[in-house]
């Protein structure tokens, strides 16, 4: 093989292993499942794939065997797409209080095998700014939104539950909610026949700047509020 053909090979992976550690280091730091070494091997994995693909498609048909074989030169980077899917669904939970995480954490993988194709293909410029887009959508553009965007935008869900002693403390606590900024979209009361208590499951919108301390010690200050559970 070519001596700058060989060089060009090892520089799509060099590349690439920068590219897929800057993906890796981001989710490290937010402490996701996606880490730098799995951001790493997805990058590195899909250019090399994508590289063999493109590289097999002109090599063989110019065999000594004189059989004229056909390829299409991104067949293999083709099914990288489809088989990333079984990772990024691994990395998605279902919590017990009916919310979906690790959504980010997929996305980005599909990102980084997306990122190692790029580069196995040749586009060095077009993965590096990908990159950058994928930094700056992540980290930046959500804190934009809260700050800049639609009111709906700037509030944070999240789920209380409230024990009260009786019947009449589940208006007064709900008006006071209100009061103090929470918008309650969906609400459900259930007897606690142990503890002679009512338990009262909210699930409410507040603004995101405010930290989940102060939400937790503003409802434990409202009268007739027995113990507060909140889940963000």
């Amino acid at each position: 093989m070519d001596f700058w053909l060989e060089v060009e090979m090892l520089t799509k992976l060099s590349i690439s292993a920068v590219l897929g550690l800057i993906i890796g280091l981001e989710r490290e730091l937010k402490r996701k499942p996606l880490g730098l070494k799995t951001s790493l091997v997805i990058s590195i994995v899909s250019c090399l794939l994508t590289i063999v693909s493109i590289e097999s498609a002109y090599s063989f048909p110019d065999s000594a065997s004189g059989v004229k074989i056909q390829m299409d030169p991104l067949r293999l980077a083709a099914q990288i797409v489809s088989g990333i899917g079984f990772l990024g669904a691994g990395v998605i939970l279902r919590r017990g209080n009916e919310q979906i995480s690790g959504l980010t954490t997929a996305a980005m993988i599909w990102g980084a095998a997306g990122i190692g194709i790029a580069v196995g293909a040749g586009f060095f410029a077009e993965a590096i700014f990908g990159v950058l887009l994928l930094i700056l959508s992540v980290e930046l553009v959500p804190h934009f939104v809260i700050k800049y965007g639609p009111k709906r935008l700037r509030r944070e869900e999240m789920i209380l539950r409230i024990k009260v002693v009786d019947e009449a403390s589940i208006e007064l606590v709900l008006a006071e909610l209100k009061e103090q900024r929470f918008y309650i979209f969906q609400s459900r009361i259930k007897d606690l026949d142990t503890e002679h208590m009512l338990l009262l499951e909210i699930k409410a919108r507040v603004p995101a700047n405010r930290p989940i301390p102060e939400v937790y010690k503003a409802i434990k200050q409202i009268n007739h509020v027995h113990t507060v559970e909140v889940i963000g």
